[in-house]
């Protein structure tokens, strides 16, 4: 029986899921990456103008926020390409392999202290990750975007996609004002919750090109614009506010929760719009949620060891666009993390 197991899981390594993994690898090469280029020219703009926190855009005469802007789309367009050949399932969850590339980039070039605990949690992402694509499904097969918007356009999509825009709207007009300085999940929750929309439509449309450029011209269907629509609106409302995210919080503790929020939203839309586990078994259903969870554990690692670095208020975690502050012998942008994590510190302090 294990037998079988292994070569059933094997077996699912399709070329197409072959060619999504390799695509999804180097996505998250240069994503990871680019977090530390435009955090980097994120403080260089925020030390001469007005910070993005606060709702500047000094950045955009950055050369080095460019770069790192660059260098994320690149990892974004080989992302786009590995969603039209493997499921959302499979690729999603390898975004935490940038997670690693950020946390060991921030150590090295922002000076941003990486815990033993978070080596450890780098190792248990890299399993959690390794975990689900051996499990993955099968890509489900299209012949036209016309099906993607039958899919859609479900009754049990279109509750999704109403009650993720309800999310946001009171995000953004609600929270945000009041908190978005204080609490690091109303920005990252309106990256979140509009990605999780933006990988359905970014899917579609790899999906219409690759079967454009296989012959079948599926350009000439609106649904395809649509959908090119949809994803250009969300990419603006996704980089704005992971911007504010960036300039506001560690990018230690930034990447992690984006990443964990993110690829939570997007498998359960892509299970409701795409039904990717009606062509599991239950086995390998629960094997690939072991693996996610083993990825969750090691990111909420990483966020941990940044709290204990917090703790102990290192000069080299301070962020320069709170310099005039430190003046004052305050470094602000360690309130508000350790304000969300008051009650998890007091029970540490008991433990102790």
């Amino acid at each position: 029986m294990a037998s079988h197991s292994w070569k059933d899981a094997y077996r699912g390594m399709s070329a197409d899921n072959i060619k999504g993994l390799v695509l999804a690898l180097s996505s998250s090469l240069f994503i990871g990456a680019s977090f530390i280029v435009k955090k980097k020219g994120l403080k260089k703009a925020g030390a001469s103008g007005i910070r993005a926190g606060n709702g500047g855009y000094s950045y955009l005469y950055e050369p080095l926020w460019w770069i790192g802007l660059i260098t994320m789309i690149v990892g974004e367009i080989a992302n786009f390409a590995a969603y039209a050949f493997a499921p959302a399932i499979l690729v999603t969850p390898l975004g935490a392999l940038s997670i690693i590339i950020s946390a060991v980039l921030a150590h090295i070039i922002l000076r941003e202290k990486l815990h033993i605990f978070g080596i450890l949690g780098c190792v248990l992402c890299v399993v959690g990750s390794t975990t689900i694509v051996l499990h993955a499904p099968q890509e489900r097969p299209i012949e036209s975007v016309t099906e993607v918007w039958g899919l859609a356009t479900e009754p049990a999509f279109l509750l999704y996609a109403v009650m993720v825009l309800i999310a946001v709207f009171i995000l953004v007009f609600h929270y945000i004002p009041s908190y978005g300085q204080t609490h690091i999940m109303c920005y990252i929750g309106v990256c979140s919750l509009v990605g999780s929309l933006s990988v359905m439509s970014v899917k579609a449309i790899g999906i219409a090109l690759k079967l454009t450029l296989s012959g079948m011209n599926q350009l000439v269907y609106p649904q395809t614009w649509a959908f090119t629509f949809i994803v250009l609106l969300c990419v603006i409302t996704q980089m704005n506010y992971l911007n504010k995210a960036l300039d506001t919080f560690n990018t230690a503790v930034v990447s992690p929760i984006y990443y964990v929020m993110f690829t939570s939203l997007t498998i359960l839309a892509s299970v409701i719009m795409f039904k990717d586990w009606d062509r599991q078994n239950p086995s390998q259903i629960i094997t690939e949620l072991c693996g996610f969870v083993t990825i969750l554990s090691g990111t909420f690692l990483l966020h941990k060891t940044k709290d204990m670095v917090d703790g102990q208020i290192p000069l080299s975690i301070r962020s320069p666009k709170h310099m005039d502050d430190e003046e004052d012998g305050i470094d602000q942008e360690s309130i508000p993390l350790r304000r969300q994590d008051t009650s998890c510190m007091r029970g540490d302090k008991q433990r102790a």
